[in-house]
């Protein structure tokens, strides 16, 4: 009895000792912390997504506290009026973008991008590319394994089992780049978000030359420089055999798309491209109408008659 008791006194002293000393350190090391901080974090949206660069929202509100100048820092999902509503509180200038949304450039469905090979591994794209180039004749196109619809914490992207590719949702896009850094094939990008969801780029990545791409895929960009050509803001470049449009120069004239030799280029959300009018009829000119009459008899002169005028 007595051994046990001397047990727990000598255990019980022990952690007395330990918890005084956790106190002393805790007070010799401690460190205040801006009480700001915990509004800020109130005031950012909460995804933890990483869009803004920083592991979660504690770090971003930490960041916006203590850097003076924030206009580098921004938080893709809260937008615009989000970082206006903090830069308002800590009073500081407030960064200012465009929004964007996620855009997938590849069109090499099933249809367009026929299969050479079968894929029996795992499930993953980013397995799948460090293994090999792919299933069908093209090594820059989507591998359609979906990493990029497992890492949207928001619902926006999902495959389109007709197609084998990844479609986003404008509507619920937060353009935090997760989709972008999931894809190994980097077909995925953020573009500058356009009124009534309208964009136009190149729906391609393959960089071979043209007849290579082309015979791997049917809308292959060929690199043949025809859209850059007729663009006339500068908005188009071609390079490595690929086009590209840069969106924040793009005017939407629509005019490469409709150059475009492959339909690599894709309109979204324009209205419906009316036919071309066919030309009126020329007027035919008023049919004059001619009237010919008939020549008049000769009358017969009998030779009697002749010889009496005579």
């Amino acid at each position: 009895m007595g051994t046990l008791v001397s047990t727990i006194l000598v255990v019980s002293l022990l952690g007395g000792l330990l918890a005084l000393l956790l106190y002393v350190v805790a007070k010799k090391f401690h460190v205040e912390e801006d009480a700001r901080i915990d509004e800020v974090e109130k005031k950012l949206p909460g995804a933890n997504c990483g869009g803004c660069g920083f592991a979660g929202c504690r770090a971003m509100a930490e960041a916006l506290v203590k850097e003076d100048d924030i206009s580098t820092l921004y938080c893709p999902v809260g937008g615009g009026e989000c970082m206006k509503l903090i830069a308002t509180y800590l009073g500081k200038a407030a960064a200012e973008r465009e929004p964007q949304v996620a855009v997938v450039r590849c069109s090499g469905s099933c249809a367009n991008r026929p299969r050479v090979n079968t894929y029996d591994g795992a499930g993953s794209c980013a397995v799948a590319a460090a293994l090999y180039a792919g299933q069908t004749g093209c090594s820059f196109g989507c591998i359609g394994l979906g990493d990029c619809t497992l890492k949207c914490d928001f619902g926006a992207i999902r495959m389109n089992p007709e197609t084998g590719l990844p479609e986003v949702d404008d509507e619920k896009c937060t353009a935090c780049g997760a989709c972008v850094k999931a894809c190994p094939k980097m077909i995925i990008e953020l573009r500058k978000k356009a009124p009534k969801g309208r964009k136009i780029y190149v729906s391609c990545v393959n960089k071979d030359k043209g007849a290579v791409a082309r015979k791997a895929c049917k809308v292959a960009c060929i690199g043949c420089g025809k859209c850059a050509k007729v663009c006339a803001h500068d908005a188009i470049t071609v390079v490595n055999n690929l086009a590209y449009i840069d969106s924040t120069k793009c005017k939407m004239c629509r005019k490469c798309v409709a150059e475009c030799p492959t339909g690599a280029i894709i309109e979204v959300g324009f209205p419906v491209r009316k036919p071309a009018a066919e030309s009126a009829p020329k007027a035919e000119a008023p049919k004059v109408e001619v009237k010919v009459e008939a020549p008049k008899a000769v009358e017969e002169v009998k030779p009697n008659e002749t010889a009496n005028k005579e």
